[in-house]
C-alpha cells in the first residue's frame, strides 16, 4: 500500500510543478502589462476566411486580414496566437514584420499601428502538417490582444476542406 501512495504523491507533485511552470511562464510575458486606452480603436472588415478546396500536395495557402486603427491613440496588438501547430501567422506594419505566431508561441513582441494607419495580418496553413490523416474540414484560430479597450481580442477564424489527390 505504501508503493502506491508515494507513486500517487510522485504523480501529484509533478501535475503541481507543470501546471506552476505553465502559470508562471504565461505571467512573464511583458506584453500583458499593456494598459487599454479609450481612444485606440481596433477596426476590421473580415474576421472569416473560407479557402474552400485545400489540395494536401498543393503546398501552404495563405490569407492576409487587414486591422485598421480607426482611433487618435496608437494600437497595439500583442500576444498573438493560432489554435493548432499547422497555422502560424505574423503581422506587418509598415516596413516592420513581426516574427511568425504559433500555438504555443511566448513572445514579447509588441506592434503598434499609429492613428489611421492599418496592419496586415498574415495568417499561413499548411496542409500536410498533419500527414495522410488530416483530410476533411477545418476550423483554425487566430486571436490577437489589442489595448483597445471595447475591443481587447479580436479573433480571426479560417475554413476549409483538405484533400489529398
Amino acid at each position: 500500500m505504501t508503493d502506491k501512495k508515494i507513486i500517487i504523491a510522485s504523480v501529484l507533485i509533478t501535475a503541481l510543478i507543470l501546471g506552476g511552470g505553465v502559470f508562471f511562464l504565461s505571467k512573464s510575458e511583458t506584453s500583458a502589462n499593456i494598459a487599454t486606452s479609450q481612444n485606440a480603436e481596433a477596426s476590421v472588415d473580415q474576421k472569416n476566411f473560407d479557402w474552400g478546396q485545400i489540395n494536401m500536395k498543393a503546398g501552404n495557402v495563405s490569407k492576409t486580414f487587414t486591422i485598421k486603427n480607426s482611433g487618435t491613440e496608437i494600437l497595439k496588438l500583442y500576444k498573438i496566437r493560432t489554435s493548432c501547430h499547422c497555422t502560424k501567422a505574423r503581422v506587418k506594419i509598415g516596413s516592420t514584420t513581426s516574427p511568425f505566431f504559433g500555438m504555443n508561441t511566448v513572445s514579447s513582441w509588441t506592434g503598434e499601428i499609429p492613428p489611421g494607419q492599418e496592419a496586415e495580418l498574415e495568417v499561413i496553413f499548411d496542409p500536410a502538417y498533419h500527414g495522410p490523416q488530416g483530410v476533411g474540414p477545418i476550423n483554425r484560430l487566430v486571436s490577437i490582444e489589442t489595448n483597445d479597450k471595447s475591443n481587447s481580442r479580436i479573433e480571426f477564424s479560417l475554413t476549409g476542406t483538405v484533400f489529398k489527390q
